[in-house]
């Protein structure tokens, strides 16, 4: 390796100790690490904790772009931390991906709200305050039937529920089905009332729920379209289980979700996706977000859900999520991809050790 190659730090979370014995092949990213490497690129590990938070600083200093990997929520832990130290790394002009404030834009559910209007958008409502959400959200679930009710920051099915009418509101009580996301979870009949009060915290720090109509073609699986940059590197199709309910007199038991089946970014069955992904729907992600495409995050995922047929049989997509913080599993083509174009940004911003070291280069 050339010592004059760009440092790239991956970062993921862990404790001291992983972060003393990380290598570039003892982890699950053991293939970036290669692949970056391969295109003359010098990737170095970056394991991040609250507790170590100013040595990491110290270390992505030093480097020429970081990429992270990084969930919202981790038992009981937050970005809170981390989000802030990444900002002080892009302010020297070294390049992070994703950078805090694009997560800001497109990696929260809000996205699906201010994108309603693409080809990928549904009848979507946003809540800003617990007293909107208690207005709102009997009369829309009489008017509409079930909803689909998603907290703005999270992953792993945290605080995305699905919400129906047990039976029409009587004696001033309304009873309702819930079934969250999360892995493991059971149907709960609830009142009402009482539900709503349970989402009041995901109100806090500035929070919203966005409310979406419940996609029938569910149990269908949910097709994951993997971008780096502007460019789909990949699918993955999944029967997932995740707010699908049991058949009745079939048990209590949480049904287990389908292995996600990776597939390259050729596969025929996604291709009429990709093309709109690439073509028109990340292009006017970009608008409506007043994102550059440069600055879109180096892998990124977007989660679709088949929507009814349109008028000549063909399928339809509907967005239930992006994801940004974290992007992982990822297919087998992924990697060179991802290396493919951290170098392109590299050379696209002029980056270099030198530049780096004096701050001349400022990117989001």
């Amino acid at each position: 390796m050339n010592s004059s190659s760009p440092r790239i730090a991956i970062v993921w979370r862990g404790d001291r100790e992983a972060r003393r014995t990380a290598t570039t092949q003892n982890n699950r990213y053991h293939r970036i690490f290669e692949e970056l490497a391969a295109v003359g690129l010098a990737p170095e590990p970056a394991v991040f904790d609250e507790e170590f938070a100013d040595e990491v600083l110290d270390q992505l200093l030093q480097v020429d772009a970081v990429l992270v990997w990084v969930n919202p929520l981790d038992d009981g832990k937050t970005r809170a931390v981390l989000d802030p130290l990444l900002r002080k790394v892009a302010e020297t002009g070294r390049f992070v991906s994703a950078h805090p404030d694009v997560i800001l834009k497109m990696g929260v559910k809000e996205v699906l709200y201010e994108t309603k209007h693409i080809g990928w958008g549904v009848d979507t409502r946003l809540y800003r305050t617990a007293a909107e959400f208690r207005e709102a959200l009997l009369p829309r679930l009489q008017a509409n039937g079930p909803r689909v009710l998603k907290r703005n920051r999270g992953n792993g099915g945290q605080g995305i529920w699905k919400v129906e009418l047990v039976e029409a509101p009587s004696a001033g009580t309304t009873s309702v089905q819930v079934l969250e996301a999360r892995s493991g979870s059971i149907p709960e009949t609830i009142n009402l009332d009482d539900f709503i009060s349970r989402c009041e915290t995901y109100f806090e720090d500035n929070g919203c729920i966005v409310d979406q109509p419940f996609q029938s073609r569910l149990p269908d699986g949910m097709i994951r379209c993997y971008m780096s940059g502007d460019r789909v590197v990949g699918f993955g199709h999944q029967l997932i289980k995740a707010l699908v309910m049991r058949p009745p007199g079939s048990g209590s038991q949480p049904l287990q979700p389908g292995p996600r089946i990776m597939h390259p970014p050729s596969a025929e069955p996604f291709q009429t996706l990709r093309t709109k992904m690439e073509n028109e729907w990340t292009p006017e992600l970009l608008s409506t977000l007043d994102i550059d495409s440069t600055s879109l995050p180096i892998i990124w995922d977007a989660d679709f859900l088949y929507g009814p047929p349109d008028d000549a049989g063909n399928d339809t997509y509907v967005l239930c999520e992006i994801n940004v913080s974290s992007v992982f599993a990822i297919p087998d083509e992924a990697p060179p991809e991802i290396a493919r174009e951290m170098a392109l940004r590299l050379d696209r911003l002029s980056v270099n050790p030198d530049k780096i070291s004096r701050g001349a280069t400022s990117h989001i």
